[in-house]
């Protein structure tokens, strides 16, 4: 049997009683590992103890999770921000998708992982899109259960030369919203792959020296076996581990 990619997958910086953990979510790593037909190495958000360029090296693509906590606002130029911040987590992110494009390995992101890829990319966050007010609320009002905040979604309408149109075969998507945080200014070199009603940026591709880029801001992870589109994006990811063709001009360098 051959072997299946192996996609490294970030962790956070946790509180466990009086001691701190690296922590993954099920949801992420499952979805991977069944979707994508996967093996799965989880990455500790240490960088005191091991360089992202270890990582890099053994893995054959990478995928940034979603997180409780907020990209540092002093990596895009902001003086303040709401946390809970994980700045550890922020810097070996960062120094992984720096690592994995010099290598040309693909990455995708998910929620935070999809803000980290465009801060990395030199843009910035709007952190007001769970206003209340706003002609499009992101994010479900606090304190409803976990079911009922990843219930709560719009629909996004996909860029129809983009990566996800074309591999998916869809126009639009219907999807959850779970993000007080979001793009303000696209990170240079990214690709618009969707956005929502109001216009806020949902998804971006790339391809910066073949190292393909894919990220959403939605969460795909959630409940993946009940829907098509999201198990449709772990399909890209798992032909984008394998270097197979999908849909999409955008997956070409320099495109």
């Amino acid at each position: 049997m051959a072997a299946r990619p192996l996609i490294g997958i970030t962790a956070c910086n946790r509180p466990f009683g009086e001691e701190a953990a690296q922590v993954v979510i099920d949801r992420y790593m499952e979805a991977a590992v069944r979707h994508a037909d996967a093996a799965a190495l989880l990455i500790p958000a240490r960088p005191d103890l091991m360089r992202a360029g270890e990582a890099a090296a053994r893995i054959d693509g990478l995928l940034l999770t979603g997180s409780p906590s907020n990209v540092g606002p002093a990596l895009y130029g902001d003086a303040d921000g709401k946390g809970p911040f994980d700045p550890a987590r922020d810097e070996m992110s960062l120094a992984l998708i720096a690592a994995m494009i010099d290598l040309g390995k693909p990455v995708f992101g998910i929620c935070r992982g999809f803000q980290e890829i465009n801060v990395a990319f030199g843009g910035t966050l709007d952190r007001g899109l769970g206003d209340p007010g706003r002609p499009l609320v992101h994010h479900a009002p606090d304190g409803v259960p976990i079911d009922a905040m990843f219930a709560h979604g719009h629909d996004v309408t996909l860029a129809p030369d983009g990566v996800l149109a074309r591999a998916l075969g869809r126009e639009a998507l219907t999807v959850n919203s779970v993000h007080f945080q979001g793009v303000k200014r696209l990170g240079e070199g990214l690709a618009v792959e969707a956005r929502a009603p109001d216009g806020v940026i949902e998804a971006v591709s790339a391809a910066p020296n073949g190292a393909h880029i894919l990220a959403v801001q939605w969460h795909p992870e959630w409940q993946a076996d009940r829907d098509a589109s999201s198990r449709g994006f772990f399909g890209i990811m798992g032909r984008m581990l394998r270097g197979e063709p999908i849909g999409g001009d955008r997956l070409k360098e320099g495109a």
